[in-house]
């Protein structure tokens, strides 16, 4: 039989070399060169670690300030970080996974439940005369600061709204370096949902129902994504930039303040950082945003050499206003000692109408010419008073423990009397505290160590640029992200040993804003 005549279109493909096959039997010998050549790139794509595939990239260039887009809704909200895998950086980097253990999955929640409030942020303040929208610029830092007189730094100071927390937070884990599209790889998940930001809607003239529906809806989406079997959401976070007892309504009583998110079943299996925590465990604190927002290490080493320089012409400084409605307030006091201590203490009167106290320049002009600063609670326990006088090299003057001492406990140190001066009031009634003459029994030696030590916290407390990088010191966002990922951890470490990784996770300590904890912090 003769052998079948192929025209070149149809001479058959073989399977090894791709090309056409010829029916003359000398090629074998070719055939025979290919075959351990396959099967050598076989072996090799077998080896090959596919699970580094995983990792997100997120080394895009860092967004400016410039960048911003002309909406303000825009401009608050930077881009999800790209999803494409930068294969070239993992084959030449051959160091082992820095992001191990720091791993964490970004929520792509629903719109209603963060950017869609940003669109309607006209109602943010509903009930109120503030226009909240102009902060959303820039990353929720706010508008730069017009500063003729070079108090602040150049380019470096916002009009930063303290309740725009949520928003600083989220934009900043989007630039986060461990982030990871694979969940399963995740030490963490976040959630980003402005629960602040909602809760302003409906903070005056709506019924319980309003308020709460928000918190339920996120709730009721949480639980049926794959993430939360996990851990039952013990390793979910979320930040609000309000203070925890916004969100811990105890009854359905109309008149109570605030939501009940806190409260919620599975909402107590979540952590949660806010401005200030509330007495539950799984309650966090991290600062306020101030209005310093430096783009490198340098810009912070620059201000804290202007703060180490400066003459100080005051003991001793007040910025705020009395609150006479509160009948346990300390501040009428604060205040009377002020005025009666001449030209020793400055007293910046921030009662409306006065002076414009959310205005930095006006604020650091004082407390960069004092020695110390007082820091009374104000309508709760805590206030960005206390950062602002860090930023300024003041040396902060507690009243109450719940003020900083049983609050920011991964942003300041354990040892309160490296950084500050406590003077405790258990009772107003029973005030007998004479300021300025306990402040100038403190010597110049000490005074020259607790400022030091006041200084070299600001790169802690402020949350800086998403551009900024940290180079061993850690802004707010990365020391607060440290402390979550510790303590989802001993949670899972729990579950390891086979224990109940919820014993304790959500239990009240009530002895927390006590005074019998501090005493040994009193200035003697």
């Amino acid at each position: 039989m003769k052998p079948k005549n192929y025209s070149p279109m149809e001479k058959p493909i073989s399977v090894v070399t791709g090309k056409f096959r010829s029916t003359n039997n000398n090629n074998h010998s070719h055939v025979w060169f290919v075959v351990p050549l396959f099967i050598i790139l076989c072996f090799i794509l077998l080896c090959f670690d596919y699970s580094a595939l995983y990792i997100t990239d997120t080394d895009e260039p860092a967004s400016s300030f410039s960048d911003t887009t002309t909406t303000t809704q825009k401009k608050s909200v930077s881009p999800e970080p790209t999803k494409d895998v930068n294969v070239s950086r993992l084959l030449d980097d051959p160091l082992p996974d820095s992001c191990s253990g720091r791993y964490i999955y970004l929520h792509d929640l629903p719109g209603r439940f963060n950017s869609d409030l940003l669109d309607s942020c006209s109602l943010i303040t509903r009930g109120t005369e503030s226009n909240i929208c102009p902060y959303l610029e820039n990353f929720g830092f706010g508008p730069e600061i017009q500063d003729p007189d070079n108090v602040l730094l150049k380019q470096s100071w916002f009009s930063t709204n303290q309740f725009m927390l949520e928003v600083i937070f989220h934009n900043k884990m989007k630039k986060y370096t461990c982030l990871t599209h694979n969940s399963s790889l995740a030490s963490a998940v976040f959630i980003p949902f402005y629960a602040g930001i909602d809760m302003s809607r409906y903070l005056w003239g709506f019924n319980i129902s309003v308020r709460d529906s928000s918190s339920h809806e996120l709730m009721d989406w949480l639980v049926k994504q794959r993430e939360w079997t996990r851990m039952s959401g013990r390793d979910h976070f979320f930040v609000a930039g309000r203070i925890a007892w916004d969100f811990r309504r105890q009854t359905d009583n109309e008149s109570d303040w605030g939501s009940k998110l806190r409260f919620l079943p599975e909402s107590q299996n979540m952590s949660m950082m806010s401005i200030e925590s509330s007495s539950w465990n799984n309650d966090y604190a991290i600062p306020y945003p101030t209005c310093f927002h430096p783009s490198s290490v340098d810009e912070i080493t620059e201000w804290q050499d202007r703060m180490r320089s400066r003459k100080r012409e005051y003991l001793f400084a007040f910025a705020g206003a009395p609150r006479p409605e509160y009948k346990d307030s300390v501040r009428g006091k604060i205040i009377d000692e002020c005025l009666e201590s001449d030209d020793q203490c400055y007293l910046l009167d921030c009662n409306y109408g006065k002076v414009n106290c959310d205005n930095p320049v006006n604020v650091m002009k004082v407390f960069r010419n004092s020695v110390f600063c007082l820091q009374p609670p104000g309508d709760s326990y805590t206030r960005r008073s206390m950062f602002d006088s860090i930023l300024a090299g003041c040396i902060p003057v507690f009243f109450h423990p719940g003020t900083a001492y049983a609050q920011y406990k991964w942003h300041l140190p354990k040892n309160h009397k490296s950084y500050s001066v406590y003077l405790p009031v258990k009772d107003v009634k029973e005030w007998d505290i004479k300021i300025k003459e306990r402040l100038l029994e403190i010597s110049e030696e000490r005074v020259v160590r607790l400022r030091e030590e006041v200084i070299k916290l600001i790169p802690s407390v402020v949350y800086a640029n998403p551009s900024y990088g940290s180079e061993g010191n850690e802004d707010a966002f990365e020391l607060a992200v440290k402390g979550m990922l510790e303590k989802i951890e001993e949670v899972r470490e729990m579950m390891r040993q086979g224990k109940d990784g919820g014993e304790g996770f959500d239990d009240r300590d009530d002895y927390k804003y006590t005074f019998s904890p501090y005493e040994a912090q009193v200035l003697t």
